[in-house]
Formats: structure tokens, C-alpha cells, sequence
């Protein structure tokens, strides 16, 4: 009995280490939750948004993406870099 309520709770354990949620900074100052951490295929990053649905954003729109916990809200207004 230990030993399957041991592995229940590693399996637990592990399961919910996976469900993280990431932010998205996009070059028009847009910023996108995510439900699942975002993946690069064929030039564009798919994810799951919060109702679970797959979402595809262009890898040329993406400025950054960061663990929700260590995205800090600006205190001044988001500009995008201005084109040469």
C-alpha cells in the first residue's frame, strides 16, 4: 500500500510541474497568456491558450517569452523598437 501511494504522489508531483503558464511579449506591445509552454515549428510558435484551443504566432511578432511568474508588470508604457 506505501508503495503504490508513493508512486501516486511522484506521479502527482510530476503532473503538475508540467502545467506551467508562459507569457508572450509581441512587437506591437501585445502580451499573450499561455497555457502551455510555447514551441517553435516551421517559423511560428504554437501554444495552448486558456481554454485550450492551438493558437500559431509568428516567430518574427514574438519579443520575448518568460515563465508567468517571473513576468513583472512595466511601469512605464511598452514601445516597440522603431524600423531603420
Amino acid at each position: 500500500m506505501n508503495r503504490l501511494a508513493l508512486f501516486l504522489f511522484i506521479s502527482l508531483a510530476a503532473l503538475t510541474g508540467c502545467a506551467r503558464q508562459y507569457v508572450i511579449k509581441l512587437s506591437n506591445g501585445m502580451k499573450v497568456t499561455t497555457a502551455s509552454k510555447p514551441k517553435l515549428k516551421n517559423g511560428f510558435y504554437t501554444f495552448k491558450d486558456a481554454a485550450g484551443n492551438e493558437n500559431k504566432v509568428s516567430q518574427n511578432r514574438v519579443l520575448e517569452i518568460e515563465p508567468a511568474s517571473m513576468a513583472e508588470e512595466e511601469k512605464t508604457r511598452f514601445t516597440p523598437p522603431k524600423p531603420k
